[in-house]
């Protein structure tokens, strides 16, 4: 199995390098981020308006949770389902099937008033979500120039994670505009057809780049091939080993830090919501700036993914000792750069390290992961915060609960990278020369 960029007899390699300073430049690149930038603000929109339709069902945070258990289910059945059909499938014919089935999938959301049908289709939808990300990841080296890679992975990760703030408001405009009519079903109704449009826009992009006819169809089976491209089988890849902890690590960190984020802002600083309005903006400002930086510094690699890392961790626990809001604005800003360069960082590896098949599977994991992560610490933070009790540390002072957990999973996510570093590095030096 390999990890390192060989070619592949069978597969066509990505275009060769040019003068290009944007992969912006790449019309078909362009075309693909104008499609995803627009359906990942439809789909922001669509999360925050299901789970304002779950508590306005049940009046139950507890049941609003649930959603958030139901992303864990799809991971495990469609990650390994996903690998399975971006490998015998046209990534292409992969994208716009998903995109079609997600559009009926959200139009149907808002027609039945219960739960069990909500918990239904967020399942498909998060389902079918998982099966479009590794093909299209898979398809970017194919649209723009190796150098810009890092840049593309970067523009990608901005437009589906920068627009949770933008799609969130657009949520309460159109529940503020839109008339209530017959127990505020009107509004809802309006969400989630918007939303069903923006996955029809996606699939129109798609349709419309080139590259994707010339290189969409997966490579032919190898008499070679160990079954690089299932999903499981891509844990024996070292590279995808050395990654996939940072995935998970950065997704907890990401995923504890949103659960108690509303809770913190205004129990503990006593702000308002308008301001943990503020706080969440400030982590894409803040992804933009990592995004920036990590461009300017022309860093990449398993190390650079590591230090960023470690830099989130840092900034969630000290961000939970903060004495007021303004201090809080600055580690949102702080924690937006360290997760966007870590995420970025370890996309560029996994695009310009792997081919075919072993890159496949390695994008499904990594959002598997991603996913994974999300949901276990939202939940797992949430629940933590419920059961345990203010201390009072020497040094520190008193720590409400959602001040405890939050320093406990930035130390967790501190300790853990620095301990999968020092066992890489056992490892290597373990390693025979070649």
């Amino acid at each position: 199995m390999t990890s390192t960029r060989a070619t592949e007899q069978s597969s066509p390699e990505p275009v060769s390098p040019s003068r290009s300073r944007s992969p912006l430049r790449h019309h078909g690149f362009r075309t693909l981020v104008l499609g995803q930038g627009v359906s990942a603000f439809g789909d922001w929109m669509g999360t925050v308006a299901m789970m304002a339709l779950v508590l306005d069902l049940t009046g139950s945070s507890t049941a609003v949770a649930g959603i958030l258990v139901l992303r864990l289910l799809p991971a495990a059945i469609a990650g390994p389902v996903a690998t399975r059909v971006t490998r015998r499938w046209d990534r292409r014919r992969v994208m716009l099937v998903s995109d079609l089935a997600r559009a009926v999938v959200v139009a149907m959301v808002p027609w039945v008033r219960a739960v069990w049908w909500v918990y239904t289709w967020s399942f498909l939808l998060e389902a079918g979500s998982l099966v479009f990300l590794p093909a299209r990841d898979a398809s970017v080296p194919f649209l723009v120039d190796d150098r810009d890679l890092e840049s593309a992975d970067g523009i990608l990760l901005g437009s589906s994670y920068g627009l949770i703030p933008v799609g969130a408001g657009a949520f309460g405009l159109i529940s503020l505009l839109v008339p209530g009519g017959r127990a505020a079903r009107l509004p809802m109704i309006v969400v989630f057809a918007f939303d069903a449009a923006t996955f029809l826009w996606s699939y129109a992009c798609i349709a419309r780049i080139r590259e994707l006819h010339e290189h969409g169809a997966p490579a032919p089976e190898r008499a070679d091939d160990d079954g690089g491209g299932r999903f499981l089988s891509a844990f024996r890849i070292p590279l995808v080993r050395e990654l996939a902890w940072s995935a998970l690590l950065a997704s907890l960190g990401i995923g504890c830090l949103f659960s108690l984020g509303i809770v913190f802002v205004r129990s503990v600083l006593g702000a308002s919501d308008a301001q943990f309005a503020v706080l969440v903006a400030l982590f894409g400002v803040g992804a933009v700036v990592g995004l920036l930086v990590l461009k300017a510094t022309r860093s990449r690699g398993v190390a650079t993914a590591r230090v960023s890392l470690l830099g989130q961790g840092v900034v969630i626990a000290v961000m939970s000792l903060a004495p007021s809001i303004a201090f809080a604005f600055l580690g949102a800003v702080a924690f937006g750069a360290f997760t966007a360069a870590t995420l970025a960082a370890a996309m560029s590896v996994l695009q310009t390290d792997l081919t075919g098949h072993d890159r496949i599977a390695a994008f499904a994991v990594f959002h598997v992961l991603i996913r994974v992560g999300l949901a276990l610490s939202a939940v797992g933070a949430g629940i933590a915060a419920d059961l345990v009790r203010g201390v009072d540390w020497p040094l520190f002072g008193r720590l409400e609960p959602s001040r405890l957990v939050l320093l406990l999973a930035g130390g967790l996510v501190v300790v853990s990278t620095i301990t999968a570093h020092a066992y890489a590095l056992a490892g290597s030096r373990r390693a025979p020369e070649p």
